[in-house]
């Protein structure tokens, strides 16, 4: 695997200022999947989707033709997250400046309530929210295609699911890594499905062995020619419904038929001399990211050296503090009054850290702060640029690996966990551990809140990095450390993003970090500080795109089998 290394970029700003010497070394993955190319091109979570998204930019269709296909082709290919089974989000960047905010996150359906996932004495059963049909809720993926296809579209819809059901039908190798999760979650597969399914095979799964998904392949044919009804409506939708009531779900036709993609107005900010966009509500990631950026900006982290312990710890106390925020304060707002001009107010983000704290501040004495008035993980990510100067990130998800684990009977796709991102109960930590208030409780047809933080940053009237990653709660960080290893520590794009990664999310109180990113006297210098530590594995799959001096820099995350093209 070839490693290509971009040293201009950013070169200007790195020469008119000495950068101070890293602690350690910086990067716990050398061997970075990248790609130079004059136009556009397509980084995602695996490389047949990245192909089948590139495929229609060679034909001419445009970013968000490539992101239709790549969606579609990422549910057979990457099952993971990859789904038409859940819901995601797409910020758009235009060529002339314009930006947009499609909103595909599922939704509660109508027989939910806000107690749903309680017992008789009001404790969580947090099994029923994470397997089985009691956790999906209405899918969001199929509508999503079609209302961006819609309104910006240029290829026939039926063109663009061809790559797709070609996959589906012929089947591909799978890589070691697909191998070793296919057989993991193979008892689960068991026993929350009634008939064979297409993951499931006696022998264990192998490095190369095919997959071959004939029923997904006549579900995404029927979509291909019936649109939005052919998911929502028919028989598809019936399946999806049978499904549920054996499987203890309650998901309706009625719940199909009335959902709906929503168009909304992204997270628009400034970060030095960076313009943000990102998603707002119900994804916390944009509104989150912003919180960060600003308050990590009046500090001058361009003084710090790289992964040094005064930077991860500027950057750990200001994550502490956005995130006690998140659990009080974010959440669909179509329900919820959620307070985003008082959240993003610069005297309120400087209120909540005026100084970098000596000592590291215990969670239990941080928690949301009192807002200025207000004026009238899995999942998966992929970033797309063409060559009219368009820009589109996406972010899509299940939840869970698998999600439900429930596979819909004759239609062959996976359901979605997501009623799991809902607040259960109040003050109850999620699987990814975070917690959530009044603000994501349960209702019906509200969207439960999100990580996901579709991302584009531009500078000098044209998109500049395009980016985002999967990993639950630690979807923020991963997009919010690669936007500062470039901006604030001058990395070029792919070490930016094979850079090793550290999260905090308020509670629990502990920086949790890649094995090996940390030297022992980093680790050292951070506990005197007062912070816990805990090494752990992989943290996200950041695919980005960066506008260099050399032309347009696909990188894809080489934590996994991700893929350019």
């Amino acid at each position: 695997m070839r490693t290509l290394f971009f040293l201009l970029l950013l070169i200007g700003l790195v020469a008119c200022r000495p950068k101070p010497q890293s602690t350690q070394s910086a990067y716990v993955h050398p061997s970075v999947k990248t790609k130079l190319v004059s136009t556009g091109g397509v980084t995602c979570a695996n490389p047949y989707a990245a192909e089948a998204g590139n495929s229609i930019l060679k034909a001419g269709g445009n970013a968000i033709d490539a992101a239709v296909t790549t969606q579609f082709a990422l549910a057979v290919t990457f099952p993971l997250g990859g789904n038409i089974g859940g819901g995601g989000f797409m910020v758009i960047r235009w060529h002339d400046g314009q930006t947009q905010a499609l909103d595909y996150r599922e939704m509660a359906p109508s027989g939910a309530s806000r107690d749903m996932y309680l017992d008789d004495f009001g404790n969580v059963l947090d099994s029923v929210s994470r397997y089985g049909g009691l956790a999906s809720g209405v899918p969001g993926s199929v509508a999503g295609m079609v209302a961006a296809h819609e309104r910006y579209g240029t290829v026939p819809f039926g063109k663009l699911l061809a790559p797709a059901i070609k996959l589906a039908r012929e089947g591909f190798p799978i890589t070691q890594i697909e191998a070793n999760r296919l057989n993991k979650y193979k008892n689960d597969f068991l026993r929350f499905n009634r008939a064979p399914i297409a993951f499931v095979k006696d022998s264990p799964w192998q490095a190369g062995d095919t997959l071959r998904q004939p029923e997904l392949a006549n579900t995404l044919e029927w979509i291909g020619k019936q649109g939005k009804d052919g998911f929502y409506k028919g028989k598809i939708a019936q399946a999806i419904v049978d499904e549920m009531k054996a499987t203890n779900g309650i998901i309706t036709l009625e719940d199909l038929a009335q959902y709906k993609a929503i168009w909304r107005k992204p997270v628009l900010g400034h970060y030095r001399d960076y313009q943000i966009i990102s998603m707002p509500p119900p994804s916390s990631g944009g509104v989150t990211l912003m919180q960060l950026l600003e308050t990590v900006e009046s500090f001058r982290m361009d003084t710090m050296a790289f992964h040094s312990p005064e930077a991860i710890h500027l950057m750990v106390e200001a994550e502490k503090r956005v995130y006690a925020d998140r659990a009080t304060h974010l959440g669909d707002a179509d329900f919820y009054p959620v307070p985003m001009e008082g959240l993003l107010d610069s005297v309120y983000i400087h209120q909540r850290m005026p100084a970098i704290p000596e000592k590291a501040t215990p969670a239990s004495a941080i928690s949301a702060g009192d807002l200025p008035p207000e004026e009238h993980k899995n999942t998966t990510h992929f970033s797309i640029v063409d060559s009219f100067g368009n820009a589109v990130a996406t972010t899509t998800t299940i939840n869970s690996a698998y999600g439900s684990k429930v596979v819909v009977q004759g239609a062959g796709f996976f359901m979605n966990n997501e009623m799991d991102d809902f607040s259960a109960k109040p003050g109850v930590p999620n699987q990814f551990g975070l917690l959530g208030n009044e603000a994501n409780a349960i209702e019906p047809g509200k969207r439960m809140l999100s990580s996901m933080t579709p991302t584009i940053v531009a500078k000098d009237g044209q998109w500049w990095m395009v980016l985002g990653s999967p990993g639950g709660s630690t979807i923020i960080t991963s997009v919010f450390q690669t936007i500062v290893n470039v901006t604030e520590f001058g990395l070029a794009g792919d070490k930016a993003v094979a850079a090793g990664r550290f999260h905090h999310q308020w509670r629990p109180d502990t920086i949790f970090v890649e094995k090996g990113v940390f030297s022992p006297r980093v680790q050292e210098a951070l506990r005197k500080k007062g912070h816990h530590i805990f090494e752990r594995g992989h943290i996200g799959a950041v695919d980005a795109i960066f506008r260099t001096d050399e032309g347009i820099e696909l990188v894809a995350d080489p934590r996994w089998d991700d893929g350019v093209d």
